[in-house]
Parts: C-alpha cells; sequence; structure tokens
C-alpha cells in the first residue's frame, strides 16, 4: 500500500500539546460568547471543570493569551478581554538580528507605504505648535547632497513627530515597532551602499512643503524622501 493509500485511510494525528488545545478552545468560546473588552471571563477552576483539565494547563493557556494582549488581570475582577496592542505584540518577537534582508527589506517597505500613506493626516492635523517643533529639530542638520545618508538621531525625532502629528495611536504603535528594524539597519551597514537613484528632499525640504498644507505635494515629497533610504537596500 503506498502513502497515498495510507493518507487516505489514517486520520492526521493532532499534534498540538494540550496548553495549545485549551488556548484555542478559549479562544473560540471568547468569539461565540462575543466577549468585548472589558468582560469578564470564567475562573480558572471553572474553565478546568468544564474542559476536562488541569487547573495547572488552564493557567498556562491563560498566561499565554496574556502574553499576546487578549486577556489581562484586574483587581477584583479577576481576567478580562483586552483589546490586544498589535505592534505591542508583533514587537516582542520583532528580532532585528534574525531577520534576513528580504524581510527586513520588506519591513522597509512597509514603513513607506505607512509614512507616504499618512500624509493626509499630517498636513489636515498639523499646527503652527508642530511645524515650529519640527524646524527645531531639523535646524542643525548637516546641508544635504544627493549622496546623504541621513543621521539616524534626525530620522528617529523627525520622523517619531510625524507619526504624533497624525493623531492615530494605531500608527504610533507601529513606529515604535518600526525603529528597532530602522537602528539596526543602519548599525549593520545595510544601508550603506550608494543610492542608484539620487532624487533626495531633506528634512528641512519637508517642513517647509508641510507648512503649505498640500497634502498631494508632500506625499510625493515623502517618497522622494524615503527612497533615499531605500534605494541603498533593494
Amino acid at each position: 500500500m503506498n502513502t497515498q493509500d495510507l493518507k487516505s485511510m489514517l486520520p492526521i494525528i493532532d499534534t498540538r500539546s494540550l496548553v495549545e488545545k485549551v488556548e484555542m478552545n478559549l479562544m473560540e468560546f471568547f468569539k461565540a460568547k462575543n466577549l468585548q473588552p472589558g468582560d469578564s471571563i470564567p475562573k480558572e477552576l471553572e474553565l478546568a471543570e468544564a474542559m476536562g483539565v488541569s487547573r495547572t494547563v488552564i493557567r498556562e493557556s491563560l498566561t499565554r493569551l496574556k502574553t499576546m494582549g487578549v486577556i489581562e488581570s484586574k483587581k477584583h475582577k479577576g481576567a478580562i478581554i483586552k483589546s490586544p496592542d498589535i505592534a505591542e505584540i508583533l514587537q516582542k518577537s520583532l528580532l532585528p538580528n534574525i531577520l534576513d534582508q528580504n524581510t527586513l527589506r520588506d519591513v522597509f517597505e512597509m514603513r513607506l507605504v505607512i509614512e507616504v500613506g499618512m500624509a493626509d493626516l499630517v498636513t489636515k492635523r498639523a499646527t503652527a505648535k508642530d511645524i515650529q517643533e519640527l524646524y527645531e529639530i531639523v535646524k542643525n542638520e548637516i546641508s544635504p547632497s544627493e549622496d546623504t545618508l541621513f543621521d539616524v538621531d534626525y530620522e528617529i525625532q523627525f520622523h517619531g513627530k510625524l507619526y504624533e502629528m497624525s493623531g492615530n495611536e494605531t500608527l504610533k504603535g507601529f513606529q515604535k515597532l518600526l525603529l528597532p528594524i530602522f537602528q539596526y539597519v543602519y548599525s549593520s551597514g545595510l544601508i550603506n551602499k550608494p543610492a542608484p537613484n539620487k532624487r533626495y528632499v531633506s528634512h528641512k525640504d519637508l517642513v517647509e512643503i508641510l507648512k503649505k498644507g498640500d497634502a498631494d505635494e508632500f506625499r510625493m515629497a515623502m517618497r522622494k524622501h524615503l527612497e533615499n533610504h531605500f534605494k541603498r537596500i533593494l
């Protein structure tokens, strides 16, 4: 009898650990009950009795769900449903030094999409105070040339301010997620090669364009600004 015949006759064995199975069952239970952030979940003993497993298994499963940001413990309430912080969850497992160059490139491309795409939010919500703070950040920026490799400190301060100006908490979370990747690419030397396409928009240029309040112009300027980075690693 060949392997294909055996596969058709024998069921695939579920090799997940008991903790993983309980974790998945709990997730399905939360969805079936349509639990919302702030809702309480059953106590450990109740879950153990209902699922026919030990409290130790339930406790380990709940710990994993806490790590994922799905539940949290509240005094006098026990475990409750929490709205997960997606960026925070990803950041816990995103170790720049173990990412290959293709993945680093993908992450940088994600940054390009995010920062170009948030031009409308930034131009709409920018205040005179915001513009002045950006000027303060870039006032000592080195005079740019077409081969300039941006100073990482300026990048962190300037782009961090743009994320702040967007007023979008999820975007700000992703900025924190991308920051270690950005710093690693600089320190590892992956971004040191000359840029073949030498279009350049400096941070100072970006502030002047942002001051006009034209989202389309700012979007195009941001694209050219970031290409100075991306062309070096593609």
